[in-house]
């Protein structure tokens, strides 16, 4: 009983998108073959600090290098916002920092939704609220 309520707790949690423990790729100075964004570059992010996820790309003769981390996100809106005037992507020089908040967003892009795909997902809260009530139901059938 007990092993049921903890599941339909945890299954609540996860669903309803509480943050747990930000997930983030890092890397330092990887080259353009390898954007650094597999599985064995996924780091936890310092819980309550650390809650955004940071990429830079910069452009340079020899190349394009990444870097990725974990980091406080109003820290890196201040960064990126000092070098807005410095990204113009592609050309030599560049330094392009962007600032993202859910888990491996500073990876490589996720395929494009088209508008009647995205139609008909459900909103999130309107699952969350569906996965409370079935989880709730399924507890008083047991009791």
């Amino acid at each position: 009983m007990k092993l049921l309520l903890y599941a339909a707790l945890y299954g609540y949690l996860i669903s309803s998108g509480l943050p747990l423990q930000l997930q983030c790729y890092h890397c330092e100075d990887y080259m353009v073959d390898n954007d650094c964004s597999s599985p064995q570059f996924i780091v936890n992010c310092t819980a309550n600090i650390q809650n955004a996820c940071q990429k830079e790309v910069l452009v340079g003769s020899d190349g394009v290098s990444y870097r990725k981390v974990c980091a406080s996100f109003t820290t890196c809106l201040i960064v990126s916002a000092g070098y807005q005037s410095f990204c113009s992507p592609g050309k030599v020089g560049s330094v392009c920092i962007s600032c993202c908040n859910t888990p491996l967003c500073n990876g490589p892009r996720p395929p494009r939704i088209s508008a009647a795909e995205s139609l008909t997902l459900a909103p999130a809260p309107q699952r969350t609220a569906l996965s409370l009530e079935v989880a709730l139901l399924f507890i008083t059938a047991l009791v």
